[in-house]
Formats: C-alpha cells, sequence, structure tokens
C-alpha cells in the first residue's frame, strides 16, 4: 500500500532514541523529508544517517528541549522554512522514572508535567499556527500510555498526563477537523529497545535494568494476551499509518498499541 508519504514534511521529537528512532525509520522507509527534534545532537546525527540510508528524501536535526516554548517555535519554523511546509508531527517525548506516588517530591511532578505535557502542548500549539495557515489539512500524533488508560502503580503523576495528553488529542481533533487537521493518540504499554545503541543518553531506557528486572520482563510479557513485549517497530508502524492517507477518516481516537494490556471498547 502506498501510504503517500513520500516527499512529505514529518518532525518527530525526541526521533533519536527507542520509540521515537524507530518512527523516524519508519518515515524515511517512506521517503519523508523528517525533522528531527532531539537534545542529544549526537545521537540523532547517527539516526539522520540511517534514515537517509532507508530512503528519506532528506533529514535535519535541530536540538530542542521541547519545553522551551522559544526553541519549538524555532525548530518548528525552520522545518517548514526548509520542507515548504509541515504535513505531520509527532509529539514523541516523553520521560518517567517508577516511583510510588509518596515516594516523589513537587520538583519531580513538575519534571513530569513539563516534559510530557507541556512539551506536547508547545509542539502542538507551534504546528497548528502552520497548518491551518497554509491550509493544506495534517495530522499530530501524540505518544500516550496505556498507564494513562488502566492506572500503574509508580506512574501515578505520568499517568495522569498522559490520560491529559488523550483528552488533548481528542478536543483538538474537534477543533481543528474542519480544517482538514486529524489528531490521535497512541498508547504503548512495555516497550523496550532491540539493542543498546537505539537509546541516546538521556532516555529513560538507557539503563533498562533500573526500570523493571529480566524476571519481571518476563513476567509482563506472559501476563500479555500477545506473549511479547512490545518493540518500537511495533509503534512506529502504528504511527506511520496514522500520519499517512490510508488513515483520512481516522481522528480523535486513542490506540493501545500494547500487547492486549488495554482493551477498552
Amino acid at each position: 500500500m502506498d501510504l503517500e508519504l513520500a516527499g512529505k514534511s514529518v518532525i518527530v521529537t525526541g526521533g533519536a532514541s527507542n520509540i521515537g528512532r524507530a518512527i523516524t525509520l519508519g518515515f524515511a522507509r517512506e521517503g519523508a523529508r523528517i525533522t528531527i527534534a532531539e537534545l542529544d545532537s549526537a545521537q540523532a546525527e547517527k539516526v539522520a544517517q540511517e534514515a537517509l540510508k532507508l530512503g528519506a528524501k532528506d533529514v535535519q536535526v535541530i536540538k530542542t528541549d521541547v519545553t522551551n516554548m522559544d526553541q519549538v517555535k524555532a525548530m518548528v519554523d525552520a522545518a517548514a522554512s526548509r520542507f515548504g511546509g509541515i504535513d505531520a508531527l509527532v509529539n514523541n517525548v516523553g520521560w518517567d522514572d517508577l516511583k510510588f506516588f509518596m515516594q516523589t517530591t513537587p520538583d519531580f511532578w513538575q519534571k513530569i508535567i513539563q516534559i510530557n505535557f507541556v512539551g506536547m502542548l508547545n509542539c502542538t500549539y507551534n504546528v497548528l499556527e502552520h497548518m491551518i495557515k497554509a491550509g493544506n489539512g495534517g495530522s499530530i500524533v501524540s505518544i500516550s500510555s496505556d498507564a494513562s488508560r488502566q492506572g500503574e502503580p509508580r506512574e501515578a503523576v505520568y499517568g495522569a498526563m498522559k490520560a491529559g495528553v488523550n483528552s488533548f488529542m481528542k478536543t483538538i481533533a474537534k477543533e481543528n477537523g474542519r480544517h482538514g487537521i486529524r489528531c490521535n493518540a497512541v498508547c504503548p504499554g512495555v516497550t523496550i529497545p532491540e539493542e543498546e545503541e537505539e537509546v541516546s543518553s538521556n532516555s529513560m531506557w538507557s539503563n533498562r535494568t533500573a526500570m523493571f528486572s529480566e524476571e519481571q520482563f518476563a513476567a509482563i510479557a506472559k501476563s500479555l494476551p500477545l506473549r511479547k513485549l512490545g518493540r518500537p517497530k511495533d509503534l512506529a508502524n502504528a504511527v506511520v499509518f496514522l500520519s499517512s492517507r490510508a488513515a483520512g477518516h481516522i481522528t480523535g481516537q486513542v490506540l493501545s498499541v500494547s500487547g492486549g494490556y488495554s482493551m477498552i471498547g
């Protein structure tokens, strides 16, 4: 199936590590023009070279802190300038540190809120401004989490922010459908990188055993209907599809890609 993404201008935030890397490479295989907005410039440059080898028409890396509105605006303007507009945005940046709520502090809450929610607001606001003005429609996909749908111990504030992402995406889908702009969320479950080099130094997965032990990984896989943990490419496939013409009548949806962990009708 031709997803009609060749030559399209796509922004992927956090596009150099784990799920973000797989999303970047997924768009590359479709021949897109890609802007990687990433704090880890060295890792992003490596992924950019991989993307070009896989068929990306062009790739640029812009060092961006998504919690900084000025940096986000500059990144979005640069993407629009170099590639003649913006056709798709993937709000992929996210971060957590697994702790029970009573082990956390207000400073920790603010970090979770800024990275997982405010950063998404900053990017969406600036991209919508371009998309609405251009009048060519577009797609925005935000990476949420099944922790937003189920409630997950040690992810209280993170899950709350991701639930906010789900609600926000539904609202902007309703507000901007008249402009032909589609807005959806994708919820991973436990999704682990296959190789250490797939992860940047600032990733929550830079030390995967700090998140879960290998025994816990095995137990999680056994508990899922599909009996396997998620891999980055599983999420990338869903995101690329939702960003394409093939999903042209899909908006305001929250899709779990988690091996069946969450089944919500």
